[in-house]
Formats: structure tokens, sequence, C-alpha cells
């Protein structure tokens, strides 16, 4: 393993969509659109990130374990060519990143149903998602940690620390302004599309930015990305 770590977010930063929502709709299509709908609500009355995530893990209250790892692998699984979930330009640096031998991790609100076979099919190292309490092998529904913001600023912290990298020589990748203490964390950011409070971060502080279109093909610059100018 390298003197580096790469830390990815992964809803809309490595995915150019939400694993949380795909794989309610496959796992429970008859209550998609019901939570979905209660969601969206929540979170127009001013209900924190956090706390529209916890209301989304109520759904798997009492569900088996390893019954909804499976589901998560079945759902993973489905997808003839799964590359077509991801956003061109995240992907190309987190494959940069692993063949370089830099420490992958995975830091995402999402939880380890969704997150285990996107794991393995990228090769990452490490995972760290929402963790959800487990009763008699069944999921409560409810969140020990939901994996936003400070938390992953702590998972980062955390990791670093116990493999012995400089964190000046550590690089994060995020979407959204909960991600901004993990960026933080590190010596290079990465913003992944146009949220206005990390946009803003990025011009003040020179950090990368990344296109979230799926239509995006033109090749990265490592190079760049270390460096910290703009992508291509």
């Amino acid at each position: 393993m390298g003197l580096s770590a790469a830390f990815f977010d992964v809803d809309e930063t490595l995915l150019a969509v939400r694993s949380m929502f795909r794989f309610l709709q496959h796992h429970r299509p008859d209550r998609f659109t019901e939570v979905t709908t209660r969601l969206r609500a929540l979170a127009a009355a001013g209900w924190s990130r956090a706390e529209v995530i916890g209301d989304y893990y109520r759904v798997f209250a009492g569900e088996a374990v390893a019954e909804l790892a499976a589901a998560g692998r079945e759902w993973f699984s489905a997808y003839p060519d799964p590359e077509e979930l991801f956003l061109p330009a995240p992907l190309e640096a987190f494959r940069w990143h692993r063949d370089r031998g830099d420490l992958t991790v995975l830091v995402s609100g999402s939880f380890e149903v969704c997150l285990a076979p996107i794991a393995a099919w990228l090769g990452a190292d490490l995972v760290h998602g929402t963790r959800l309490a487990v009763r008699d092998g069944r999921y409560t529904g409810e969140v020990v940690t939901p994996m936003i913001g400070p938390d992953k600023a702590d998972v980062a912290n955390a990791v670093m620390a116990a493999h012995g990298l400089d964190p000046a020589l550590c690089t994060a990748y995020g979407d959204h302004s909960t991600d901004l203490p993990m960026l933080l964390a590190v010596g290079t950011a990465v913003v992944v599309g146009d949220d206005p409070v990390l946009v803003e971060q990025a011009a003040a502080r020179g950090w990368t930015r990344l296109p979230a279109a799926a239509a995006q093909t033109r090749s990265i610059s490592s190079n760049r990305i270390l460096r910290g100018s703009p992508p291509p």
C-alpha cells in the first residue's frame, strides 16, 4: 500500500445515482413512491440531511441482516454494465488512486447493503457507511452513526492515523456541503458537481472540480488532480 489515501463519498460523487434509492426501488417497489415522497417533504420542511436519512432507514426495521445483504448483491448484479452507474471523471480518478497503490476508502451516508457490492466491483480497500442498529440478526430501523458531515472527517482521521498516513498527502472527493469536513481533513480536496458551498470553497482554496455529468468522457490528468488545478 502506498503512503497516501483517497477518500470518496459515493452517491453523486462516484455514482451518477443514489444507491440508497435505487436499492429501495429494487427491494421494496411497493413502498418506493411513498417513502421518497415523504423524504422530499421532510427535506422541504427543513429536516437535516442526517434526519432525513434516519427516516429512510426505518423502512428496513425487522429485516434480517443476511437477507438484506443478499438483496444488495442481487440489486447491484442486476446491472449488465455497472460502469453505467458511475460518473466517468470521478471513476477514472478512483482507478488512478487504486492503481498507484493509494489506500482507497468509501465514506458514505449509504449503508453496507448497497456499499459492499459497489466496493467489491471497484476494488476499494475500506468501506465506511451509515451504521444501523442490529438486534438478534435483524435491523431495528435505528441509526447508530449516520456517516454525515463530521462523522466522515472522523473516519478519515481515524483511517489516516491507523495507517500512519500524512493527511497532507491524502485526497478526498465529495459533492455535497456535508462532505466539507472530510475535504478539509486532507491535503487535496476535489469537488464533484456544483454544490454552492463546495464551489465557493473550491474557488477560495484552489481545489480541483470535476463534473457530475455522465456524458463526461474526456480523460483526467492525474497530475492536475494532485496539483489541485482544474481538470481538463
